[in-house]
């Protein structure tokens, strides 16, 4: 039992969901080191949503808005840690929401499936195919999906599909904490802030913006700006630390 009030509460609670999750077979042990490395970056942001993160999410609503097709594309460990919030943006947005995973079996897909429909998500359901210019499993994706999306909303990405999907002509909103790598670097539009603050600011913001502030938003400054804002609140946050 983590007592709630405990420095760490927030995210003490989410290495216990996600341990429970990687024992369901719903996270992979290797998602278990990437929420890691994530969590070592909201450290060097101060475990706050900024100002600039806070811009990025109205420019990512903005984007789902103004989508023809929108997709959610969603893994184990967004599943796991943020499926009602999901269905939240996915009712917001109107977007599709598909399974795709790198360390992919048709159980983790069920297992992950069921987990997100429990919590109110509408998955997309069909025969994967391999569609994406890729060599591994996350080539893999439904034709009516993620393959036909305009704009794909990508938590907790790699950073090769990303770039596939970039490389496709598709609009690619990321969410992730460190602004140095290739998921980040990639993106049309790049997040950095932690997945369950990140995500249910996008759906504020979805149900915020009006037609004038959505064209003012995607006219925004480009990815490099969001990514130059993020490491200047970290080394900032790094020199008052020297202080």
């Amino acid at each position: 039992m983590i007592p709630a009030d405990h420095p760490r509460y927030r995210s003490l609670l989410a290495r216990e969901r996600l341990a429970s999750c990687a024992r369901e077979g719903v996270v992979s042990l290797e998602g278990l080191a990437a929420h890691g490395r994530g969590e070592a970056f909201d450290y060097l942001i101060g475990e706050r949503t900024t100002e600039s993160a806070l811009l990025a999410e109205r420019t990512a609503a903005a984007m789902l808005l103004s989508a023809r097709s929108p997709v959610i594309s969603v893994n184990g460990n967004t599943a796991a840690l943020a499926a009602a919030s999901i269905a939240e943006l996915q009712s917001a947005s109107r977007a599709g929401v598909e399974v795709n995973l790198f360390h992919r079996t048709e159980e983790r897909v069920e297992k992950i499936t069921r987990l997100l429909e429990s919590a109110g998500v509408e998955v997309l359901s069909g025969r994967a195919e391999p569609l994406l210019p890729l060599s591994h499993a996350r080539a893999l994706c439904l034709r009516e999906g993620i393959f036909s999306a305009d704009s794909v909303l990508v938590p907790l990405e790699d950073g090769d599909r990303c770039q596939a999907l970039v490389s496709m002509g598709k609009r690619v909103i990321a969410i992730d904490l460190n602004p140095l790598s290739r998921t980040a670097r990639t993106a049309t539009l790049t997040v950095v802030d932690e997945l369950t603050r990140a995500l249910p600011s996008i759906t504020g913001a979805c149900g915020e913006i009006d037609p004038e502030e959505g064209e003012r938003l995607m006219r925004s400054p480009d990815n490099s700006y969001f990514l130059r804002a993020a490491l200047d609140e970290i080394r900032g946050n790094l020199e008052h630390a020297l202080d």
